[in-house]
């Protein structure tokens, strides 16, 4: 019996071991998207058509600083109180002329009349001098208002507390229906 024992405990370190050797996926965190030509253009400085680490290293520096750029352009437009940051009614007011924006830019520019900017309609827009983020929103990389989290702009709101600020009240009790349970 012991012996069995000692075979299945190698056996299964030995998978263990063969598992963990293997080589890790590229893209742990999905795969990645496909940079647009303009950009492999602009940091691919030794000119093989793709970006080393050391030229992703710059288009991310460079990426970075046009943030911090963006983030105080934002501060001095939206901060009215001047504390360094934006409460919740200067976010609220940032969001709507994002909103504004958005929908600007998809009534000149939606050709197919979607709703949405696709890739051929955001590089249209690109081509006549809109400023948009890499996946056709006016304001970021996910269009109107980032991607967003639990309780931040686009994103849901927490399950546990109240909705963030904006939100549309919640839709009254169908007739019939007992009332919730009030908050603690």
């Amino acid at each position: 019996m012991k012996t069995t024992e000692w075979i299945t405990l190698g056996a299964l370190i030995g998978t263990c071991s063969f598992a963990v050797a293997q080589e890790k996926p590229k893209h742990p965190n999905g795969p990645r998207h496909e940079l647009p030509s303009e950009v492999i253009a602009k940091f691919d400085k030794d000119g093989d058509g793709k970006l080393s680490e050391q030229e992703r290293k710059a288009m991310r520096e460079e990426m970075k600083a046009k943030m911090e750029e963006r983030k105080a352009e934002m501060l001095k437009k939206f901060d009215t109180n001047g504390d360094g940051k934006l409460d919740d009614t200067e976010r609220a007011a940032m969001k709507a002329e994002r909103e504004a924006m958005h929908k600007a830019l998809v009534e000149k520019y939606d050709t197919n009349k979607d709703g949405k900017l696709d890739p051929e309609e955001a590089k249209a827009a690109r081509a006549a001098g809109e400023k948009l983020g890499p996946h056709g929103g006016p304001d970021g990389p996910h269009g109107k208002g980032g991607k967003g989290g639990k309780g931040k702009p686009g994103g849901p709101p927490p399950a546990d507390g109240p909705p963030p600020a904006g939100s549309p009240p919640p839709a009254p009790p169908e007739a019939g229906t007992p009332p919730a349970p009030p908050a603690e």
